[in-house]
C-alpha cells in the first residue's frame, strides 16, 4: 500500500490551459519545452522516504525503480513538479514510457535497463522544508537551479530549458519537434503556483501534411471521421491514424468522393481501437483508398510511426494523387 502524501503537499493537477493561436513568447512570461511525457510530482519526505506520482496520484516508484532511486538524492521535505520521459533513438517515446507502467519488480529493472526513464524538472514546490507555491515563478525557477547546482543533480535528472528571449523560444519551437517534443509552455514570471490553476498557457506545435482516406466512421454518405493511411516501400497500405471528428465543411466535401472498399481492400477484417491504447473498437466503413487528405498533426508518434493523436483534416486535395502521398514512416 503507497503511503499518503505529508501534509501540505500538494499533487499536480492536469493542464488546463487556455488556447494559444500565437506561438510568440508574451512579455513577461517565460517558455519552457512541452514534453511528451508524464507529469509527476518527486519529492523526498522530511523522514528520507520519497515519493514518484503521477497527475492522479497513482505511484510510479515501483515501475520506474531508477527514478525512484533518483528522487532519493533530493534533500529531505523537497518536491519538484517534472516530467517523466523515456528517449528512444533521439526521439522521446511515450509508447515505451506507457508500456513500462506494467512492470514491476524484476522485470522493472530489465525494462530500467532497455529503455531507461528520466525526470525533467520544471518547477520548484518545496525545498529543505520551505513552501514555495506561494512565490513567482521567477523566483521559483531560480530556486530550482540553485538545487540542481548545491545537490550535484544529474542524469536521469535534467533542469528544463527556460527561456525570456523570443528569438530562444522560436528557435526551440522550430527545432524541438523533429525530436518529438510537442511545442511550448508559457508560464507568467509574476504567477504564483496553484495547482490544477490556469497559471500557463501552452502552444502545440502542428505541420500538415497528407494521408490517404482508407476507411470513415459514421457512414459513406455522411462520415463523422476518417481513418488514415500512406502506402510503404512495399506498396502496403497502413493505417496512420484517424481524425477528429469532421467539421460539416469538410464532412460534405469528403463524402461526394467516397466509394465503398470491395473485399480486396488492405484492411479488411482489421479492427480498429476508439482511441490510442483503447480496446474499445469502432464501426468503421471501408473504401477505396483514392482520396487524398490534408492534415494538421502534431508530433507525437508511437513506436511504429503512427499519429498517436487524432489529427485535424483540414481539406480534401483533388489536385494529389495517392501515390503523392509520402510513404508510411516518413515524418512530414
Amino acid at each position: 500500500m503507497s503511503p499518503s502524501l505529508p501534509s501540505g503537499w500538494s499533487l499536480p493537477e492536469p493542464m488546463r490551459a487556455v488556447p494559444v493561436n500565437d506561438p510568440a513568447l508574451p512579455a513577461g512570461w517565460a517558455a519552457q519545452p512541452k514534453w511528451d511525457g508524464y507529469r509527476a510530482l518527486a519529492g523526498r519526505w522530511a523522514d528520507g522516504r520519497v515519493a514518484v506520482r503521477s497527475r492522479n496520484g497513482s505511484d510510479l516508484a515501483r515501475a520506474f525503480p531508477e527514478i525512484e532511486e533518483a528522487v532519493r538524492r533530493l534533500p529531505d521535505d523537497t518536491a519538484v513538479d517534472c516530467e517523466l520521459i523515456v528517449w528512444e533513438a533521439g526521439r522521446l517515446a511515450f509508447e515505451r514510457l506507457q508500456q513500462r507502467m506494467h512492470h514491476r519488480g524484476a522485470a522493472a529493472a530489465r525494462a530500467a535497463l532497455e529503455f531507461p526513464a528520466h525526470l525533467v524538472a520544471f518547477d520548484l514546490l518545496r525545498v529543505y522544508g520551505e513552501d514555495l507555491t506561494g512565490r513567482p515563478f521567477s523566483e521559483r525557477y531560480a530556486a530550482l537551479q540553485a538545487l540542481f547546482l548545491e545537490e550535484g543533480l544529474a542524469a536521469p535528472w535534467s533542469l528544463c530549458p527556460t527561456t525570456t528571449d523570443p528569438e530562444q523560444a522560436a528557435a526551440w519551437l522550430a527545432d524541438f519537434p523533429a525530436v518529438g517534443l510537442e511545442g511550448l509552455v508559457f508560464r507568467p514570471l509574476a504567477g504564483r503556483y496553484v495547482a490544477g490553476g490556469r497559471g500557463w498557457t501552452k502552444y502545440k506545435a502542428r505541420q500538415t501534411t497528407e494521408a490517404i482516406v482508407g476507411a470513415v466512421t459514421g457512414s459513406l454518405r455522411a462520415p463523422t471521421a476518417a481513418l488514415l493511411g500512406r502506402y510503404d516501400a512495399s506498396g502496403r497500405l497502413r493505417y496512420t491514424g484517424r481524425t477528429t471528428t469532421l467539421g460539416a465543411a469538410v464532412r460534405h466535401a469528403l463524402a461526394d468522393q467516397l466509394h465503398a472498399g470491395d473485399s480486396d481492400h488492405a484492411w479488411t477484417g482489421r479492427t480498429f481501437s476508439v482511441g490510442w491504447g483503447s480496446r474499445e473498437q469502432l464501426s468503421v466503413h471501408l473504401v477505396v483508398p483514392e482520396v487524398v487528405a490534408e492534415v494538421a498533426v502534431d508530433v507525437a508518434r508511437d513506436s511504429a510511426g503512427r499519429w498517436r493523436h487524432p489529427v485535424r483534416l483540414t481539406r480534401i486535395r483533388t489536385d494529389m494523387r495517392p501515390d503523392d502521398v509520402p510513404l508510411f514512416g516518413v515524418d512530414r
